[in-house]
């Protein structure tokens, strides 16, 4: 078996990965099947931390929209994202997984507070991790959390499942020509606008020398493929 590429990672998935065939909410099966891919990550002894967006329940800018202020909608938002993270814990426990919860909101009966050091610990002895609530704080995205906690908990990359097996340079199911790449710099990324994440998040990660790896959640084993090496993805660093 080959070695896994990284020895600690974040995996960010987006809140709209769990829905499945869904236009709402949580599709168990969908969620069994991804816990199912970290599962396999885990037995490549990677230590392994998660981030899950909140936008198949409650995303906050479409509640602005609506008439909702944008601090009270990013915290709707942010209670979404624990919703998320607790079914993604129960289904990790299921197939045998310890996993913790670490809210930046605190919510002492259903999961621990974020304490970095204690979030280390955890992965240090095998736990899964899931941080929920963002940063804590509104006018941030979940990408920015990831890429926040991925800087924290010194993580060797941040995992970024996404609809497509990469980063292109428009959106392939729109514009058939669209162009694929299979590396790119976070300056390339920035400057060409690409939609990969925000870019406070992609900021983060270059100031910190943490790689991007994107892939597509939709490639049932495509997570451990990735950390061996083998899998279709792009990498974004400061590597050209």
């Amino acid at each position: 078996m080959s070695a896994p590429n990284y020895r600690r990672i974040l995996l960010k998935l987006s809140g709209e990965a769990l829905m499945g065939a869904q236009s709402y909410g949580i599709d168990v099966a969908t969620v069994e099947r991804i816990a199912a891919d970290i599962k396999q990550a885990s037995a490549l002894n990677v230590q392994i931390c998660v981030v899950i967006g909140g936008g198949n329940i409650f995303r906050g800018l479409a509640g602005v929209a609506d008439g909702i202020d944008r601090a009270t909608g990013d915290y709707m938002g942010m209670l979404a994202t624990v919703m998320n993270a607790l079914a993604m814990q129960a289904t990790l426990e299921r197939m045998g997984l310890p996993t913790r919860v670490m809210s930046a909101i605190p919510m002492s009966s259903i999961s621990e507070p974020y304490i970095r050091r204690r979030a280390i610990r955890h992965m240090e002895k095998g736990r899964i991790v899931i941080f929920a609530a963002g940063t804590g704080n509104p006018f941030f995205t979940t990408d920015t959390a990831a890429a926040l906690r991925a800087a924290e908990t010194n993580c060797d990359a941040m995992l970024k499942a996404t609809q497509v097996d990469g980063v292109y340079s428009a959106d392939p199911k729109l514009v058939a020509g669209a162009q694929r790449f299979e590396r790119l710099t976070y300056h390339e990324v920035l400057s060409r606008d690409l939609k990969v994440m925000d870019a406070s998040a992609v900021s983060l990660s270059r100031e910190n020398g943490i790689p991007i790896v994107v892939f597509s959640i939709h490639e049932r084993g495509a997570l451990a493929a990735v950390l061996k090496g083998e899998g279709r993805c792009t990498v974004i660093s400061d590597k050209p």
